[in-house]
């Protein structure tokens, strides 16, 4: 099949787009507002986008609020600072409860009942339960116009400035376990997927 995106003539009953481009992982941010609330959501629009200095982005739709912001877009760029903590199978459910459209007042570190501990070099907590955690200091935002008038994503960029990582994961040989930290992925619709010594392979680049 073909069709033109901004047509939205594949005839599908759902956007095959955010199927297509899989999988992806997942940035749980956690941001803390004006006021001292915190706010934790996961974007699966995330990634690493340079090694040194090591910056990641996410990208943030169209919010609820009236600017028409999301939360964790407003207060990073008001703050300047995120963490973004790994998204594992123990803490699927978390995520997924985490990622509910809510009042900017809602804490939802407290609402998925995770442990928020302090970070070492910025101000916003890191999810405990999380075997790995990026401090980040916010660079900027890069906007993307919207097919409709004040429909913008924000694309967020920030330096991790702090990396903190469990130790169980480390093996012997000083190596991250990544099969044992069983990360998860979006894939699309409602489906992820996982990562394990099952679904983990090895290939050596030609030099």
């Amino acid at each position: 099949m073909f069709y033109e995106p901004r047509k939205k003539n594949h005839g599908l009953p759902k956007n095959p787009f955010n199927s297509l481009v899989i999988p992806r992982p997942i940035g749980w941010i956690s941001s803390i507002d004006k006021h001292g609330v915190h706010n934790l959501a996961p974007y699966s629009f995330f990634n690493a986008v340079s090694y040194s200095p090591p910056t990641v982005m996410f990208s943030s739709g169209v919010g609820i609020a009236d600017d028409k912001t999301k939360d964790s877009a407003r207060n990073v760029e008001a703050s300047g600072e995120f963490v973004c903590n790994l998204s594992t199978w123990d803490t699927r459910e978390q995520m997924n409860k985490s990622s509910a459209t809510l009042p900017p007042e809602t804490d939802e570190i407290a609402l998925t009942g995770l442990t928020p501990i302090d970070s070492m070099l910025i101000s916003v907590p890191r999810i405990a339960e999380a075997p790995v955690n990026l401090e980040c200091k916010y660079l900027k935002t890069v906007e993307i116009p919207g097919w409709n008038e004040g429909d913008v994503y924000k694309v967020l960029f920030g330096e991790v400035i702090g990396i903190h990582i469990n130790d169980d994961f480390i093996t012997d040989e000083g190596l991250i376990d990544i099969t044992k930290m069983k990360p998860i992925g979006r894939l699309g619709y409602n489906d992820y997927a996982r990562v394990d010594v099952d679904s983990s392979f090895t290939l050596v680049r030609p030099p």
